[in-house]
C-alpha cells in the first residue's frame, strides 16, 4: 500500500508527496482530542433540549421533526446553540438514542441550516453505520468529504482514530471515508485513507477498492492497486476485471487487455458481455474494425446476446472508418435480433455521413429517426450543424439554429465554434462575430479556441486593432492565449502593422515568460530578415540562446534568406556552415535560398557547387530547387539542358510547376524557337498541368516579336472561346504589335474587347494606338478612339493632348481642335 501511494504520487494533484505524510490539521490534534471528550456543559439551555428530545423520544416518534419544529420553545432554545453545545448532546444521544441522534443532527442540518463539527458528522456517521443505514452513510460522507475538499483526509483520520477507535462500526466508517474520497475524485486523500486503515488492520471491502481502481485505470498505478486488491483476501469481482480491461483498452494497450481477458475468462467461466464491449472500443477507437468485429461473434458462440451498446460501438467504429454500407447492415441485423436502435444509434449514423460530407445521407439518417418516433436532441442537432459546416452550407446552419431556438434548445460551444470557424474561413468574420456575441449574451463561455479563430480572420482581413481589442478582451475573462493566437497577432503585426509594433508585442510576450515557443522568435526573426535589418536579427538570435530557447534550421533558414536579401552570400555561406554546430541539418529549403541568390548573382558556379554539396548529404531537392537549377541555366541559354533537367524530375518523381516551364518556355521564345515553345505548352496540357496567364502572354509576346501576329490573333481567340481568363498584357501586348504593323482597325477593335471585357485600362494602354493613327494621318480613327478613351473615363496625358493637337491643326479640324483645347485646360495641361 506504501509503494502504491508513493507511485501514484508522482503526480500529485494539489500537494506534494510529502504532504501526504505530514499534512497540517485544520484544527491541533490537541482540540480535536478535546472535542471528543466534550461533557455536555451543564447549563440549563443543553438540559431543556436533551431532557425535550428525551421526552420526544419516549413517546409517538412518527413525525419526530414537524413536531419538534413547530414546537416554539424548541424554537428558541436551538437559536441559542453553540458548535460544541451540540457535540455534547450528539455524544449522549448516539449511545442510548441512537434514533433521537439522527432525527436531532439532521434536523438541525435540513430545517435550521446548521453548520455541524466534524466531530458531530464523524459521530452520527457510526450511529448510521450501527443501524446498517448504509446508503445514508454513504451519502452523508460524500456530502462531508465534498465540503472538507482535497488534502482533508489526514485531520480526518487523526479524528477518527483518537476519538473512535473502540467503536464496533468504526471499519465501515472507515471504509465508507475512503469510498466517499475515491468516488469525489480525490484519490490521494483515498489512498491515505487506505494507508492509515492498514495500520488499524481494517479491510477495505471490493466496493472501495473497485472505486480506486476505477480512478486510476488511465494510469501505471492501476496494477499496484490490482495486487493491493489480491493481497487484501477478497475475490475480485466481475466489476474488477471489468475496470481492468476497460482501463488498458482506453491507454490503446489492447494486446494486453485481450490476455487479461483470457485469464479471466478462467476465474469466471467465460466472457463477460462488458468485456467484449470493452475490447471492442478499444479497437475501434485504434481503427481495427476487423478485429472488434471478431469480439462480435465471440459473443454470439459464447451464447452472450449482444445488446444495444455493442452494436452502437461496432456501428460507431464502422462509421469512423467511412464504411456506412457495413455500418447500415449492422442496423438492421441489430432490427432483426430483436433490438430497436436508439436515439445513439441514429446519432452514430449522421455524424459518420456527416464526416465523409454527404449530408443527404445525414437526413436520411434524421427521417428514418423521426419515423421510429425518436425526437433530435442536442447532439444530434450539433452533428448536422458540424456537417454542414465542414461542406460550407452555412445558410443550412443557421436554419438549424433557428429549428432548435424554436424547439427551445440552446447551441452549445461546440455549435457557436464550428459555425465561427466556418463564417471566418469564408471571410464572413462580422457575421461569426456577431454570433460570438450572441453567445456570450446567453451565458456561454467562449474558450481559447474560439477566441483563436476569431482573432486569426480579423487579423487575416487586416483589422489588426479590432483583433487586439478581442486579445485584451480574452486576457480579461482569464482565457489564456494559445501559440496559434500569439503567431496570429504576431503575424498580422509584422505584415500589416510596423516591424516595431510586432517587436514590442514580442518583448511583452518575453517578459511575461511566454516566449517558449521558436516558432514565435522565426516569425520575428523572418521579419527583421524580409526588411533586411540584419543586425536586429543577429541580435534577436543571440537573445534566443541566452533564454534557453533552441533554434531550429526554420531559424537558421531566416537568417540566411535575410543575408541573401541582403546581397551578402558570404555571410549566408557562413550561417550554412553554422547550422550542423547546433546538431541540425540544412533543408532542401536552406539550400535552394542560397542557390537562388548565386543564381541572381549570375555565379553559376557557385549555384551547381551547392547542389552537389546538397546530393552529397542526400537532401532531396525539391520542385523549387530544380526550378532554381532551370532558371540558371536559362540564363546561361543552355535551354537544352534546362529541358534535361525537367526530365530529370519526373524521372525522380518531383512534379516540375507551371513556373519551371515559363521560365523555359519564356528562354525559347526569346531565342525565337517558337516550336519547341509550344511543345512544352502541349506538354503541360497532357500532364494535367493547367498554363496559367504568364505562360500565355510569354506565347503571345513571342509570337508578335516574331511577326506571327496572325497566330497571336488565333492563340487569343481560341482562349477567349475557351473561356481562359487572361490579363491585360496579353491584349495590350497584342495591340501595340498590332499598331506597330499598321493594322490599326484591328488594334482598335481588340482595345474594344479589352474595355468590354472590363479590364482597367490606363492611359499608357491607349499612347501607342494614337500615336499609330497619328502617324498614318488617320485623324477620323484618332477622333474616334478619343471618344471611346473619353467615355472609359481615361485620364489623358499631356503627350497624347499635344499630338493630337498637332495633327488637328494641320488637317484645320476646327470644331475637334476646340474640344480638345477645353480639355486640355481642364485637365490644367499646357496649350502651348
Amino acid at each position: 500500500m506504501h509503494r502504491l501511494i508513493l507511485k501514484f504520487s508522482k503526480k500529485p494533484p494539489k500537494y506534494s508527496l510529502t504532504s501526504l505524510f505530514f499534512f497540517r490539521p485544520i484544527f491541533s490534534y490537541a482540540t480535536l482530542a478535546a472535542v471528543n471528550h466534550l461533557e455536555v456543559p451543564p447549563n440549563d439551555v443543553s438540559s431543556a433540549i436533551f431532557t425535550r428530545l428525551i421526552n420526544f423520544n419516549c413517546g409517538d416518534k412518527r413525525g419526530f421533526a414537524k413536531r419538534l419544529g413547530r414546537d416554539p420553545e424548541f424554537n428558541t432554545l436551538i437559536s441559542g446553540l453553540s458548535a460544541p453545545e451540540v457535540d455534547g448532546i450528539l455524544e449522549k444521544l448516539r449511545i442510548k438514542y441512537p434514533e433521537t441522534a439522527l432525527d436531532f443532527f439532521f434536523l438541525l442540518k435540513n430545517e435550521y441550516d446548521f453548520k455541524h463539527s466534524r466531530d458531530s458528522c464523524i459521530s452520527i456517521a457510526h450511529v448510521l453505520a450501527r443501524k446498517e443505514r448504509f446508503r445514508a452513510l454513504k451519502l452523508h460522507l460524500l456530502q462531508m468529504v465534498h465540503l472538507e475538499g482535497s488534502g482533508s483526509a489526514p485531520s480526518l483520520c487523526e479524528l477518527l482514530s483518537n476519538g473512535f477507535r473502540e467503536s464496533d462500526f468504526s471499519h465501515t466508517v472507515w471504509d465508507m471515508l475512503a469510498f466517499a474520497y475515491s468516488r469525489s475524485g480525490m484519490v490521494h486523500d483515498a489512498l491515505f485513507v487506505l494507508f492509515k486503515m492498514k495500520d488499524l488492520n481494517v479491510q477495505a471491502s471490493i466496493m472501495t477498492l473497485n472505486g480506486l481502481l476505477y480512478n486510476l485505470r488511465l494510469t501505471d498505478v492501476m496494477w499496484d492497486m490490482n495486487d493491493v486488491i489480491k493481497a487484501s483476501g477478497i475475490r475480485p469481482s466481475s466489476y474488477t476485471n471489468s475496470i481492468i480491461i476497460d482501463g488498458l483498452c482506453r491507454q490503446s494497450l489492447v494486446e494486453e487487455a485481450v490476455a487479461f481477458m483470457q485469464e479471466a475468462e478462467k476465474e469466471e467461466s467465460g466472457p463477460r458481455i462488458v468485456w467484449l464491449n470493452n475490447l471492442m472500443t478499444g479497437f475501434c477507437k485504434l481503427g481495427f474494425v476487423n478485429v472488434a468485429k471478431s469480439f462480435f461473434c465471440i459473443m454470439h458462440k459464447c451464447g452472450l446476446l449482444p445488446d444495444t451498446y455493442s452494436y452502437n460501438i461496432l456501428i460507431n467504429g464502422l462509421c469512423i472508418a467511412g464504411s456506412m454500407e457495413e455500418a447500415l447492415e449492422f442496423t438492421s441485423d441489430m432490427e432483426k435480433h430483436g433490438l430497436e436502435p436508439d436515439i445513439v444509434t441514429y446519432n452514430t449514423l449522421a455524424k459518420g455521413f456527416s464526416l465523409l460530407g454527404l449530408m443527404s445521407g445525414a437526413w436520411k439518417v434524421i427521417s428514418l429517426m423521426l419515423y421510429k418516433g425518436l425526437n433530435p436532441n442536442l447532439i444530434t442537432y450539433t452533428i448536422l450543424i458540424c456537417g454542414h459546416c465542414q461542406t460550407g452550407n452555412i445558410k443550412e446552419c443557421f436554419k438549424l439554429r433557428e429549428e432548435m431556438l424554436s424547439r427551445g434548445m440552446q447551441l452549445t460551444n461546440i455549435s457557436y465554434g464550428v459555425m465561427i470557424s466556418c463564417l471566418c474561413k469564408r471571410g464572413n468574420v462580422n457575421e461569426a462575430l456577431s454570433l460570438f456575441d450572441e453567445m456570450k449574451t446567453i451565458g456561454l463561455e467562449a474558450d481559447v479556441v474560439i477566441y483563436s479563430i476569431l482573432i486569426h480572420g480579423l487579423c487575416k482581413q487586416g483589422r489588426l486593432h479590432h483583433a487586439i481589442h478581442l486579445y485584451k478582451e480574452m486576457c480579461l475573462e482569464r482565457v489564456m492565449p494559445n501559440l496559434f493566437t500569439q503567431r496570429s497577432i504576431l503575424l498580422a503585426l509584422s505584415e500589416k502593422g510596423t516591424i516595431k509594433e510586432a517587436r514590442r508585442y514580442f518583448d511583452t510576450l518575453m517578459h511575461c515568460d511566454l516566449l517558449e515557443d521558436i516558432g514565435l522568435c522565426n516569425i520575428m526573426l523572418y521579419s527583421y530578415a524580409k526588411v533586411g535589418y540584419m543586425d536586429e536579427a543577429i541580435q534577436l538570435y543571440r537573445m534566443i540562446l541566452e533564454k534557453g530557447i533552441t533554434p531550429t534550421v526554420v531559424t537558421f533558414n531566416s537568417v540566411i534568406y535575410g543575408f541573401c536579401k541582403s546581397r551578402r552570400l558570404a555571410d549566408a555561406r557562413i550561417w550554412l556552415n553554422a547550422i550542423e554546430s547546433h546538431g541540425l541539418v540544412p533543408s532542401a529549403v536552406t539550400y535552394t535560398t542560397l542557390m537562388n541568390a548565386f543564381c541572381e548573382e549570375r555565379d553559376m558556379q557557385a549555384m551547381f557547387k551547392l547542389l552537389k554539396e546538397m546530393e552529397a548529404r542526400a537532401i532531396e531537392p525539391t520542385h523549387v530547387t530544380y526550378t532554381v537549377v532551370i532558371k540558371g541555366l536559362c540564363r546561361q541559354r543552355k535551354v537544352k539542358e534546362a529541358v534535361g533537367v525537367l526530365q530529370d524530375m519526373f524521372a525522380k518523381g518531383v512534379s516540375p510547376d507551371e513556373i519551371s516551364y515559363n521560365i523555359i518556355i519564356q528562354s525559347l521564345c526569346k531565342t525565337q524557337d517558337m516550336k519547341r515553345a509550344f511543345q512544352l505548352h502541349d506538354e503541360m496540357l497532357l500532364r494535367n498541368l493547367q498554363p496559367n496567364h504568364v505562360t500565355y502572354n510569354i506565347l503571345i509576346n513571342g509570337l508578335c516579336v516574331r511577326g506571327n501576329l496572325k497566330d497571336a490573333e488565333k492563340l487569343l481567340a481560341s482562349l477567349q472561346d475557351q473561356k481562359v481568363r487572361l490579363t491585360k498584357v496579353a491584349y495590350t501586348t497584342l495591340i501595340k504589335a498590332l499598331c506597330a504593323k499598321g493594322n490599326v482597325h484591328k488594334a482598335i477593335v481588340l482595345f474594344h474587347q479589352m474595355v468590354e471585357m472590363g479590364y482597367q485600362v490606363s492611359v499608357r494602354d491607349c499612347s501607342a494606338v494614337v500615336n499609330r493613327l497619328c502617324k498614318r494621318h488617320l485623324m477620323s480613327d484618332a477622333k474616334a478612339f478619343l471618344r471611346l478613351i473619353l467615355q472609359c473615363g481615361i485620364a489623358l496625358d499631356q503627350q497624347i493632348c499635344s499630338v493630337l493637337r498637332n495633327n488637328l491643326y494641320r488637317i484645320h479640324d476646327k470644331d475637334m481642335m476646340v474640344q480638345l483645347l477645353a480639355l486640355m485646360v481642364k485637365c490644367g495641361f499646357d496649350r502651348g
